[in-house]
């Protein structure tokens, strides 16, 4: 820049000599005071670059050390929740790496000091989720554990990827079960108000009388006062079994069936007693087995089986079993032997 207007100024010094004939000696001083002007603007340009710093590109570099990171792996390690015995189960990749690369190694172990710093602030996290929130709080833990900070003295930061955060099988099937239980129980538990509400309604309101009774039907049949009126003795019902007491006196010609007299016996007429029907014997009974098992009087196997509850009932009953043979033994059978048809004769059959 100096040279720059140096020139500049020699070229101007030159015109205006020309152009206004300057005499010899004017030349001489315009040209001292343009070198004077030159040499005074190169000496401050160099002291102020010396009082300036050097760029960085021109300071010298010190190698830097390389950061050291590393990886371990940690699977399904149980985390508490704000519920008793369901854990969360955390699986997440721990990184690490020296909080001051240039210092000299130290006796500890790094990995280590890493995943347990890792795992409390997980356990900060999941100690109060719900464990049905699980995908919720793994998104929160991986934000939270995405920072890189230091573990205990500061010798180790330490952060974890790759977070996942799960429950059991049997403890995610346990949570799904009381999920549905609990929606079952709500939807009853509406439903059962809205009965209660129903019936007090209709209990303590609308059937308390038979008068309330009726102005409720016609108010929900405001177009056929007749067809109210004719269901006055219904409705008059409907409010004595409501409220378990007997039909109003002035309703009771609209309900007559409800007050019909009642048969009173004379105590002084004797009541004869009915006839008790005749006990059904062996035979009888034998007929009504083979009529309900589905025989017929024309089927093989009658004959034997006839025989074979003849002998079975012998040694207890001899007159049974003759019975049994003799109503059973001919065709067709279980026909009475006086000729008249058993109480489970082959017309039962």
């Amino acid at each position: 820049m100096s040279v720059f207007f140096s020139v500049i100024g020699a070229l101007l010094v030159l015109i205006l000599g020309l152009w206004f004939r300057w005499p010899v000696w004017t030349w001489i001083g315009a040209m001292a005071v343009l070198l004077a002007a030159g040499a005074t603007t190169v000496a401050l340009t160099r002291r102020s670059a010396l009082r300036e710093p050097f760029p960085d590109h021109m300071l010298p570099q010190r190698p830097t050390p390389p950061v050291e990171r590393r990886e371990v792996r940690i699977q399904r390690v149980p985390l508490q929740s704000n519920t008793p015995d369901y854990d969360f189960q955390f699986t997440a990749n721990v990184r690490w790496c020296p909080a001051d690369p240039s210092a000299g190694a130290v006796l500890i172990n790094p990995s280590a000091l890493a995943v347990e710093a890792v795992l409390q602030r997980a356990s900060t996290i999941t100690a109060t989720m719900e464990p049905h929130r699980a995908p919720l709080a793994q998104h929160e833990l991986s934000g939270f554990l995405a920072l890189m900070e230091p573990v205990r003295e500061g010798h180790v930061l330490a952060m974890a990827i790759d977070v996942e955060l799960t429950l059991s099988e049997a403890d995610q099937l346990r949570l799904d079960q009381l999920a549905a239980i609990r929606k079952d129980e709500a939807v009853w538990e509406h439903q059962r108000k809205y009965e209660q509400n129903k019936r007090a309604y209709l209990g303590g309101d609308v059937l308390q009388s038979t008068g309330s009774a009726v102005v409720w039907w016609l108010a929900k049949n405001d177009d056929h006062v007749e067809k109210t009126v004719k269901d006055i003795g219904l409705l008059a019902k409907l409010a004595s079994a409501a409220n378990d007491t007997d039909v109003d006196e002035h309703f009771r010609y609209l309900v007559p069936e409800a007050f019909a007299p009642t048969y009173v016996p004379d105590p002084d007429v004797p009541v004869e007693p009915e006839p008790e029907p005749p006990e059904p014997s062996p035979a009888d009974v034998f007929a009504h087995f083979l009529r309900r098992s589905g025989f017929a009087p024309s089927d093989e196997d009658v004959p034997l089986l006839v025989d074979l509850v003849a002998q079975a009932v012998e040694s207890k009953d001899a007159v049974a079993a003759d019975d049994i043979r003799r109503r059973f033994g001919g065709s067709p059978f279980g026909a009475h032997p006086n000729g008249a048809p058993s109480a489970a004769g082959p017309e039962d059959l």
